[in-house]
């Protein structure tokens, strides 16, 4: 029998093999008692507002313009030949190409027109807020008839017009005429963008709370918000397109990031996640609560953008106040 040996037993593992690693330099390991923080409409909100660098777009550019010339020339080709084959083919087929052209051609002018009507609205609120630096009742005046103007196909809002109508030519104060305008005007228009809103941070937080799957609260919560800011510009009178809903989502994260929205929100997610609800709940209904809170935080700012004047005469919303409503019933406070 062998030598017994009591104590350690040294290995010498030779030259060239690697050393554990000293576990005080160890990545710490993951806490699952840290409070949620939204995560996924943060990372949708980096991926709407990553601007692109200019040889990106000149390639973008390049790319459809020559993908417009190409299935344009291939149509007209094909056309041609079937015109020169068939007469009969060839007349339907270039009927068709034309009413493919007239349909590409009414789709940009509702792009066009969308973009004009957002610029319109930007317009309508940087000359009241001149106006009122100013104390311009003329320059006033000129954005009361804008606004009656813009909201003229509006039947709900007739009897507001009619008031601030009858009402405008007896207030000779900027500030006033715009208060008056704010409150007849704008009133219903702020009710139904704060409801529009209210259902975005809800469906954020569902899907959020309910779907275990990778990055779809992060589409959802892209979607959601997507759809959300459209609705707030369409409430105000900003119709967008395609095009125009995107450079709206991006002038809304611009001022989430310009106003340090996102980042200020820690107080209001440790106020509505960090107490009870998430030591009573899971953490994946944590983390729903919080991606509902910062989506109503990006409605605010789409109000903001979107709302043809600032908020004077009437409160702003506020975020807790939008977060309880929309989640009234969704998650028990307890």
């Amino acid at each position: 029998m062998g030598e017994r040996r009591d104590g350690p037993v040294v290995i010498d593992l030779g030259a060239g093999v690697a050393t554990p690693a000293d576990p005080s330099v160890a990545p710490p390991v993951p806490d699952p008692d840290m409070p949620p923080s939204g995560q996924a409409l943060r990372t949708a909100a980096r991926l709407g507002s990553r601007p692109l660098s200019g040889p990106a777009r000149l390639f973008l550019a390049a790319a459809a313009a020559l993908a417009v010339f190409a299935a344009g020339v291939a149509a007209w080709d094909f056309a041609a030949g079937l015109l020169a084959r068939n007469p009969v083919l060839g007349a339907l087929a270039t009927g068709l190409v034309g009413l493919t052209a007239l349909a590409a051609l009414v789709l940009a002018g509702r792009e066009a027109a969308g973009i004009a009507r957002l610029r319109r609205l930007d317009g309508l609120r940087r000359e009241a807020g001149a106006a009122l630096g100013a104390g311009d009742l003329a320059a006033a005046r000129k954005v009361a008839a804008g606004l009656d103007r813009l909201y003229a196909d509006r039947p709900a809002l007739a009897e507001g017009r009619a008031r601030l109508a009858a009402r405008q030519g007896d207030i000779l104060d900027a500030s006033a005429l715009l208060d008056l305008a704010e409150t007849a005007l704008l009133a219903d228009l702020d009710a139904g963008a704060t409801r529009a809103v209210e259902g975005a941070a809800r469906q954020v937080a569902t899907v959020t709370a309910l779907v275990p799957l990778a990055l779809a609260d992060v589409a959802a919560a892209l979607v959601a918000n997507l759809r959300m800011i459209r609705q707030v510009a369409e409430i105000y009178g900003g119709r967008a397109g395609t095009l125009g809903s995107w450079r709206l989502a991006r002038g809304v994260v611009g001022h989430l990031v310009a106003t340090g929205a996102l980042a200020a929100g820690d107080d209001l997610i440790g106020s509505v996640a960090g107490g009870g609800l998430v030591s009573r709940l899971s953490r994946r209904f944590g983390e729903g609560v919080v991606n509902g809170a910062l989506t109503a935080r990006v409605g605010v700012a789409a109000i903001e953008v979107c709302r043809p004047l600032p908020f004077r005469a009437r409160p702003a919303p506020r975020v807790s106040a939008l977060v309880g409503r929309a989640l009234a019933g969704l998650f028990d406070r307890g």
